[in-house]
């Protein structure tokens, strides 16, 4: 194996960090697991730290790297995982403090081979999955299986194996593969089974919505053994829930080299990409090489389609660039009519203004029409495929950040960082 992270490896950087563990070489994992004001990087942010200075990722665009690296060749040397706080009121901040005034929290932990719960995939590639582990004990890390676990039912095996529950691995004190409860041969701790399935609603809850973050277990955690009083508040241990959801969708309709340019921006910026048109002449992979998927079909009968099958959500956007009103104005109704991020609209001015009227004899209404980007894009004055592309995208993170009206930065106050929701 090459002695780089950085080359290019089959499988993405979870295969490639597997491969490093089995060959006997340590890997640390830097995680972000609580952020303040104006933070770089969101939660659950990763950066992969090995001997020899291999580093792959970056939590915060070079404020802490280099004292993050210190800390990751220390775990390594000790096998202890460390929690670091970095933010700009830090006694050395010019050296390891963030300079755009946020703060962030990072848990640095080994990582061990083979670990088949540590759910890697999720973690660096980004796969769909969730994964939930204690911050004062990082070895307890369990990996829930794919797709996302959104049931209560699907966490409380899972939370309890965590907790050291009677139900869960670990429970009679033999060791457990996972690394969770038992990993020592230690007895498991008894669990109030009321608590696990209070907490696996919630975790259900926040998986179904995207949402990473710190959970704190409430005051009757009823995680001591029988007869022993609760944990006051302040020790009750804390549990981290990372959710690494399904890309969002970007769906363009349209044939020209506008829709390739709009679909390669696209999956810049971590989309999966779909072309749908009914016009197959022009529907190639060479002519669309961004393109995840490729659909021969009525782009209005599409998105129902996909809505009706449950693949759509409040993070999609649609881009129409069909030029062809046939084809155009149903598309728009009903991207119009369905809970999405962006729907946007290509033409002239002139264009745009007949396709409203045309919308309003379709029945569109006016609230529905205020939701439509139209003429599509932010104004910045570009000509090419690959500007138009950037007009578009540009507009879609700042109507998602809520940034409509989007400023160059020397003319706005307030944090740099806008928030994505998840």
């Amino acid at each position: 194996m090459s002695d780089t992270l950085a080359a290019p490896l089959p499988g993405g950087l979870a295969a490639a960090c597997t491969r490093w563990l089995e060959a006997g070489k340590p890997l640390a994992l830097a995680t972000i697991v609580a952020t303040e004001g104006s933070a770089p990087r969101p939660l659950g942010t990763t950066m992969v730290i090995g001997e020899g200075g291999l580093v792959r990722g970056s939590l915060s665009g070079g404020c802490v790297e280099s004292d993050l690296i210190e800390q990751g060749l220390e775990v390594l040397a000790t096998g202890v995982p460390e929690r670091r706080t970095y933010g700009y009121t830090d006694a050395a901040a010019w050296e390891v403090g963030l300079m755009c005034g946020g703060g962030i929290d990072v848990l640095v932990q080994p990582l061990a081979a083979p670990d088949p719960a540590a759910g890697l995939d999720a973690l660096l590639d980004g796969a769909p999955g969730a994964l939930l582990w204690s911050l004062d004990e990082p070895s307890r890390r369990l990996a829930l299986p794919v797709p996302l676990a959104d049931e209560a039912g699907e966490w409380e095996g899972p939370l309890a194996a965590l907790l050291g529950g009677a139900d869960g691995p670990g429970a009679t004190g033999e060791a457990d593969a996972t690394g969770g409860p038992g990993a020592t041969g230690e007895p498991a701790h008894s669990v109030d089974p009321a608590l696990v399935r209070r907490l696996a609603a919630q975790l259900a809850a926040r998986t179904s919505a995207g949402e990473t973050g710190i959970i704190a277990l409430p005051f009757d955690c009823g995680l001591p053994a029988e007869g022993i009083p609760a944990l006051p508040a302040p020790d009750a241990p804390e549990l981290f829930l990372l959710v690494r959801r399904p890309a969002p969708r970007l769906i363009v309709n349209g044939t020209t080299d506008l829709a390739a340019a709009l679909l390669a921006q696209g999956r810049t910026l971590g989309y999966d990409t779909t072309v749908v048109d009914p016009r197959s002449t022009f529907l190639t992979s060479e002519r669309f090489p961004a393109a995840d998927r490729i659909v021969v079909a009525r782009p209005d009968r599409y998105l129902r389609e996909e809505d009706e099958a449950g693949r759509l959500d409040h993070r999609t956007v649609i881009a129409c660039l069909g030029h062809d009103p046939k084809i155009d104005d149903p598309l728009v109704e009903t991207a119009l009519s369905l809970p999405v991020a962006y729907v946007g609209a290509m033409g002239s001015r002139r264009t745009h203004h007949e396709r409203i009227r045309r919308l309003l004899e379709r029945g569109v209404t006016t609230t529905q029409l205020q939701a439509l980007h139209s003429p599509i894009g932010l104004d910045l004055g570009g000509s090419t495929p690959a500007e138009f592309a950037l007009s578009v995208m540009a507009e879609v993170v700042a109507e998602r950040t809520g940034r409509a009206a989007a400023r160059p930065l020397r003319t706005t106050t307030g944090p740099l960082h806008g928030s994505i929701p998840a």
